[in-house]
């Protein structure tokens, strides 16, 4: 009888060890791949993984539920429910995605999907498709917002760019006893890990309906031609790696991905699901794919428009102080070369001015001569400039003398390029220059821009922002 209770209490540490040891294993495996399949593993993200590790992940309680997963960059196996519209066969090139449940105050859903359709043009309608996941257990409730979104958008349904989706509460993890992480109570424990649960069926199912996704909340207000000035960006980023493009600084709002990464991304929040905020996820998330920095653009594309919060109907009056409605105009920033005289300050390079990305050029104090110059890599025609100097909390940071000036015949070897003779356009007035129409004043193609220093300034300078648009390039 002795030996027996001896080897019943090894048998046990040994199913202890082996449910400690598959733990382990799942989430090295889901490292692993997020690594492996970017081909590199920069010295920074070391930190991301010890960073996520302090936020106590415990995967003991995910081996039930993953111990079949060997590629966590395949499909969930889930049921959905259509409950409007179907997907059509075509792929677009951006699918919209809202997830909605049932609020004590208020409701927004209505009001979101009109701004996404009211704010595109018709032959922006043909790239896009909107999904929207009614995530409330609340039959009731669904039915009624399923007769609601059908009588409001039904030429949209009909259109195939609208779907209405569900998945039934059976295909949930446990959302009952979780942990009480950062000390939450447990109501707000479950609403969050719920939320995580439902974006990642969401993005599950939106992962071969387009080549890019962005992830909205259901209460959000649209920039005119949203679709455009996104367009716009991802062509400004070709050739360069990102995982996430942001066009609000809010929540989950703006957020843009390949939709070839939802796959991993509604894995990543399956497996955490119980251990934080959804928005803390993505910053884990882009991190772990080698993109260590933010890139936010401005003006935001998306605004912020409920009143009141989906947990508890509490008060959520954030609002993003970035976004434009109307008159969005993105730069176009043809690819240049980069360079100043200027004494650099810390990190703060001259590339992170010519860029919509929140982030700027720093010099200490500029002297009579001192420049920063453009030098573009193949002749343009401009239509319009417009440079920022200073920020609201260094106002006086500003270019307080100088001036804007165009070049052309270009000299120099490739890394030393430079224009022989210069038009200047003309001067800064309170730290800012714009002009238009300047295809119209300058007769040659431009090769070059610069801003030069005409007078010293004790103070140093932060160039905020340049923006270039173009016209017609030549010989097209």
């Amino acid at each position: 009888r002795h030996n027996l209770k001896y080897f019943d209490k090894m048998r046990c540490l040994r199913k202890r060890s082996a449910v400690s040891f598959l733990g382990i294993l799942v989430v090295c495996l889901l490292f692993m791949n997020l690594y492996i399949e970017d081909g590199y593993v920069l010295e920074g993200d070391k930190e991301l993984i010890r960073e996520t590790a302090t936020h106590q992940l415990n995967p003991e309680r995910y081996v039930h539920s993953f111990k079949e997963l060997s590629n966590f960059s395949g499909s969930i196996n889930i049921s959905y429910r259509y409950l409007a519209g179907t997907p059509l066969p075509r792929k677009r090139y951006l699918t919209i995605g809202l997830s909605s449940v049932k609020r004590k105050k208020g409701n927004y859903l209505l009001e979101t999907i009109k701004s996404i359709f009211e704010q595109s043009s018709y032959e922006e309608l043909k790239e896009i498709a909107v999904v929207v996941q009614l995530a409330d257990f609340d039959s009731a409730w669904c039915e009624g917002m399923v007769q609601d979104i059908s009588q409001k958008f039904a030429h949209h349904i009909i259109a195939g760019r609208l779907i209405v989706i569900h998945v039934p509460e059976d295909y949930y993890p446990v959302l009952d006893g979780l942990k009480r992480n950062y000390n939450d109570p447990e109501d707000r424990v479950k609403f969050r890990s719920k939320q995580n649960v439902d974006y990642a069926f969401l993005l599950n199912f939106c992962a071969n309906l387009s080549d890019y996704y962005v992830m909205l909340e259901d209460d959000v207000r649209c920039s005119k031609n949203f679709l455009t000035a996104v367009k716009k960006v991802i062509t400004s980023r070709e050739g360069s790696y990102w995982v996430t493009l942001e066009f609000s600084k809010l929540g989950y709002i703006g957020k843009l991905y390949h939709s070839h990464d939802l796959p991993r991304l509604a894995h990543f929040l399956l497996m955490f699901y119980q251990e934080m905020p959804c928005d803390w996820l993505l910053i884990h998330f882009r991190g772990l794919l080698a993109q260590k920095e933010v890139i936010r653009f401005k003006p935001s594309l998306f605004q912020h428009m409920g009143y009141y919060s989906s947990y508890k109907g509490a008060e959520n009056k954030l609002k993003d102080d970035d976004f434009e409605e109307e008159s969005f105009d993105i730069p176009d920033n043809p690819p240049a070369n980069l360079h100043t005289n200027m004494n650099v300050f810390e990190n703060y390079e001259a590339s992170k001015a010519y860029s919509s990305i929140d982030e700027y050029f720093w010099g200490k104090a500029p002297s009579t001569g001192d420049f920063y110059g453009i030098v573009f890599e193949k002749p343009i025609k401009i239509s319009k400039i417009k440079v920022v100097t200073g920020t609201e909390d260094r106002q006086n940071d500003i270019l307080h003398h100088g001036a804007l000036e165009v070049g052309e015949k270009i000299v120099g070897s490739k890394k030393g390029r430079q224009c022989t003779t210069y038009l200047r356009l003309g001067e800064f007035k309170n730290g800012n220059f714009e002009i238009t129409d300047v295809e119209h004043k300058v007769l040659f193609d431009i090769n070059c821009m610069r801003i030069l220093v005409t007078k010293s300034q004790k103070e140093w300078l932060i160039i905020r922002s340049i923006s270039v648009w173009t016209s017609q390039t030549p010989n097209q």
